[in-house]
């Protein structure tokens, strides 16, 4: 494979980019000229927001072909249109052959949520010390384990599993699940019966196949297959929407029940717990790089 690479002004990235996919290149890449020096800009912010700007000042666009023929007549065309005045070629180089498949999986390591708690890709060991174990590859769905905010609540739930609590026999409701990492987690620690819904068909399906390899028992699917109440409802969603959410999420707590909300950054903590003040009594009980974990225990 061969790469063009070319230095393009923050205006003429959007149209650079489309002409080199419809150059028939395998794959365009952008990224910031900038980066790492004093001129480097914050593009995007925190989830949820909308970027200012949807370029870069100076921006790097990574083009690859198959072969040096169809990346030269790429280079070529584009020189003489209007839209690229004030690119620069950077380089058309052939890019050396690698094992892809191998080199991805080397970038996901298994993920310690506890000494005896951990999420294994399919192609690594499960460690010697692990007592629970996830097998759970990177894919479509969020909720690998690598973030923050599904550690926090995978260790809340190992947390309810020591002696003094448990969450046999426990039902359990996974709303927003994603990969249906949380909703495993818990059908391996003993809980029953699980749902875990999702509004993403593709992360419904995702759900379904993790827990037949982890040979768990749960029902995934859209929200209409909520049942009335729930011993935990754990929902690992954004601020925004859990704030709409609260008395849905709430009504489906048990009494005596937990409820569990993460994707909330530190300075949203108080937006939080007014918005869920009617219902339960939210509090912090873990954090994480700026990310928090609440939980309540209904009355």
């Amino acid at each position: 494979m061969f790469a063009l690479t070319i230095l393009c002004p923050q205006d003429n990235v959007d149209i650079v980019s489309e002409a080199l996919e419809a150059l028939d290149a395998l794959s365009v890449s952008v990224e910031d000229a900038d980066a790492q020096t004093a001129d480097e800009q914050a593009l995007f912010g925190e989830p949820g927001m909308e970027p200012e700007r949807l370029a870069w000042n100076r921006s790097v666009i990574s083009a690859l072909f198959p072969d040096q023929q169809k990346a030269h007549q790429a280079q070529q065309i584009l020189a003489v249109q209007d839209f690229y005045a004030g690119c620069q070629l950077q380089s058309l180089q052939e890019v050396p052959d690698q094992d892809w498949v191998t080199l991805t999986q080397s970038q996901f390591a298994a993920v310690e949520i506890t000494p005896e708690f951990w999420i294994v890709p399919s192609w690594h060991d499960i460690p010697a010390q692990a007592k629970v174990s996830i097998e759970l590859d990177p894919g479509m769905a969020f909720g690998t384990g690598t973030h923050p905010t599904t550690r926090m609540c995978l260790r809340w739930l190992a947390q309810q599993n020591q002696a003094q609590h448990t969450l046999r026999n426990q039902s359990v409701l996974d709303y927003g699940c994603g990969s249906g990492i949380l909703a495993i987690a818990a059908a391996k620690f003993g809980a029953a019966p699980v749902d875990a819904v999702d509004i993403d068909e593709a992360a419904i399906a995702a759900t379904a196949n993790n827990a037949e390899k982890n040979q768990v028992a749960l029902r995934s699917g859209m929200p209409d297959i909520i049942a009335d109440t729930y011993q935990v409802v754990l929902a690992n969603i954004l601020a925004n929407p859990l704030q709409v959410l609260a008395p849905l999420l709430c009504n489906h707590v048990a009494a005596g029940g937990h409820l569990v909300l993460a994707g909330i950054l530190e300075r949203q903590a108080d937006l939080l717990k007014t918005a869920y003040a009617p219902w339960v009594q939210l509090e912090v009980t873990d954090s994480e790089d700026g990310w928090i974990l609440m939980t309540a225990k209904k009355a």
